[in-house]
């Protein structure tokens, strides 16, 4: 019934003529013709491709690591009752688009990248899993935004759109959420960091409504830049988002995150805001719309307003989704991958901190140790001597993986500076 029901619909659709729908059943469809590799070919968790003259960072592996996990599980949740379709907006040499097919199993796989002159490059790779005329996937050479609205207008929606973009360009979350089907993963990038970091106000403001200054915290704040913007572009068309996980890799700098659209407005604004750090004592905290007007810290230090940075609107609610990490760690364990380190990244441990920073009692930021021990005025504790120590009191507290040698708490600052103290007593 459901192949009947997808095959009526395939009329309406546009993919290229020389294509097949991926609505329309076909025989021999597990049939895979790959061709042999050429000796520069590289290798990505046993997926071989060869990235040409593309740009290609062996340093993302891990980041399309966590999207084929993430759009496993989200096929698997879906079930057979429909196609598993799958774009990717800017696809370099294709090997996202290669993933998406080898690992996901997604039933088509649109593979779209501005440059007519990388076709050779992608086509080779994409052939190296499936060639005509059981091929699952199709290759164009269009500009993103232009690409995900002309889906929209034919009501081609897709499972999963993987938009890898260079900049902090983000004129195309609105068209990829138009896109994309309710319940859909989209995979968001910025390597913006100059706004991240609050050096390019003006850039964050026009590409996702969020005025960024200088805060210790800026690979954090790029992350809920990001989100935010994607949230406000949700409301605007009527629909919410919620973060799946968010990942932060210091080459590049690359933001990445994968949200998940659904159907409706929520309230809007409650993790919706503002987050204040205060310069004078160190602590942070976040403010709604309705207390704008409001904003001070509690420290001794109220008298100096330039020792108060508020930064926002943008994401101040969870980073991850608990359950959904700990799936992506069972669905990585099952596979072998999570013990393997790969381009120096163990997924086991990264997952493993993911899903500690996913704590709904953490808020916005993370404070270094050296800022710590600068403001105790002691030498730097151990982190995991800090962070047992900050859980005896009651507090939570992991590691971050946005900031190397940096704790997660919603300890005040005041305490932690107190705890790090004791821990130089007892040494």
């Amino acid at each position: 019934m459901a192949i009947s029901a997808a095959a009526a619909a395939a009329a309406a659709l546009s993919f290229p003529r020389a294509l097949p729908s991926p609505f329309q059943p076909r025989r021999h469809r597990h049939r895979r013709r790959s061709a042999e590799p050429p000796a520069c070919a590289h290798s990505e968790r046993g997926v071989t491709f060869d990235p040409g003259s593309a740009f290609y960072r062996s340093d993302s592996a891990a980041g399309r690591d966590l999207a084929v996990l993430a759009a496993t599980l989200h096929r698997r949740a879906a079930g057979p009752s429909a196609p598993f379709l799958c774009l990717d907006a800017m696809c370099g040499c294709g090997v996202r688009a290669l993933r998406y097919l080898a690992q996901v199993g997604a039933d088509f796989v649109w593979a779209n990248d501005a440059s007519e002159a990388l076709r050779p490059v992608i086509v080779g790779n994409l052939s190296r899993f499936e060639r005509a005329p059981d091929r699952r996937w199709a290759v164009s050479h269009l500009d993103a935004t232009r690409l995900l609205s002309e889906r929209y207008l034919r009501r081609e929606y897709f499972d999963v759109i993987d938009v890898d973009s260079f900049g902090g360009d983000a004129a195309y979350i609105r068209a990829a959420l138009l896109a994309l089907r309710i319940g859909g993963l989209l995979y968001l990038t910025s390597t913006d960091w100059r706004s991240a970091r609050g050096y390019g106000s003006r850039s964050s403001l026009s590409s996702y409504g969020a005025y960024i200054r200088p805060v210790p915290y800026p690979n954090e704040v790029g992350l809920r830049m990001l989100i935010g913007g994607a949230a406000r572009e949700a409301a605007i068309l009527g629909f919410h988002i919620t973060p799946l996980f968010s990942y932060y890799a210091y080459h590049g700098p690359i933001f990445r995150v994968m949200v998940q659209l659904h159907n409706g407005k929520q309230d809007g604004i409650s993790n919706y805001g503002f987050i204040c750090h205060c310069k004078s004592c160190g602590q942070s905290r976040t403010f709604g719309f309705d207390e704008l007007g409001q904003i001070t810290c509690g420290c001794a230090d109220k008298i100096d307003p330039d020792s108060i940075t508020v930064v926002g609107p943008l994401w101040t609610g969870p980073l991850h989704d608990t359950t959904f990490l700990t799936e992506m760690l069972s669905l990585a364990t099952e596979w072998g991958w999570a013990n393997t380190i790969e381009n120096g990244v163990s997924l086991e441990k990264l997952l493993d901190t993911m899903i500690e920073e996913s704590d709904s009692r953490l808020p916005p930021g993370y404070i270094r140790l050296d800022e710590i021990a600068s403001r105790a005025k002691v030498n730097s504790p151990p982190l995991g001597t800090l962070i047992n120590s900050l859980r005896k009191e009651g507090y939570a507290a992991c590691r971050s993986h946005i900031g190397a040698n940096a704790i997660k708490t919603n300890c005040p600052i005041e305490c932690c500076l107190d705890v790090a103290q004791e821990i130089r007593n007892l040494r």
